[in-house]
């Protein structure tokens, strides 16, 4: 097998970009991008570090961000599983990209920019919920917005409300597998809704 390894071989297979495809991109919000990505409650969050790239999906039950002027997002990290990796990038190298999803559409937007991790009082506390707040904020510089051609989406039928979970491995099938049954099974499944519960936010 032959693989590609310049730029020209690359642009060889597949031409130039269209028109639209350069003109869409903006250097911070818009008003359009802005009412598009405040309808988003679910992204994306793709950071790189030494040991290699992290993609990791940040959700909420409003906007995901808030927007902090036209060249600034705010994303909280609410407490996970303390793995930290899109954290420990961000640290090291503030290099992101975020893609923005909205159920129903199959257009994406997404940012690249620079991030840099905040655990400011004032900060935190606009994103408040039940009491509780996110244990720090990511802070991106934009570099880019614009949006994402809607054929990936439509080629997957991600909206099509079709259920395709069914006879895939439970969280607990996994982490009994990693762990020759000595973690996870049914009763790793079965305690995580009230443990989710918990630490929701």
């Amino acid at each position: 097998m032959q693989y590609l390894s310049s730029i020209e071989d690359l642009e060889a297979l597949y031409g130039e970009p269209g028109a639209p495809s350069l003109r869409k991109v903006a250097r911070q919000m818009t008003p359009l991008y802005r009412k598009w990505i405040m309808a988003s409650k679910l992204c994306m969050l793709a950071s790189v570090g030494p040991e290699g790239t992290d993609d990791s999906p940040r959700g909420d039950d409003g906007p995901v961000v808030q927007e902090l002027d036209p060249g600034t997002l705010a994303l909280p990290d609410w407490r996970g599983n303390n793995r930290l990796d899109s954290l420990r990038n961000i640290v090291r190298d503030g290099r992101v990209s975020l893609m923005f999803l909205v159920p129903g559409s199959n257009n994406v937007v997404r940012v690249n920019g620079t991030a840099r991790l905040t655990a400011d009082p004032g900060l935190r506390a606009r994103f408040e919920k039940k009491g509780k707040l996110p244990a720090t904020v990511i802070v991106v510089s934009i570099g880019e917005i614009y949006s994402q051609c809607a054929r990936a989406m439509l080629r997957a039928g991600t909206w099509s409300g079709a259920d395709e979970s069914a006879g895939l491995p439970t969280l607990g099938d996994i982490l009994a597998e990693q762990t020759a049954g000595e973690e996870g099974g049914a009763g790793y499944d079965q305690s995580w809704n009230a443990r989710a519960a918990e630490t929701m936010w």
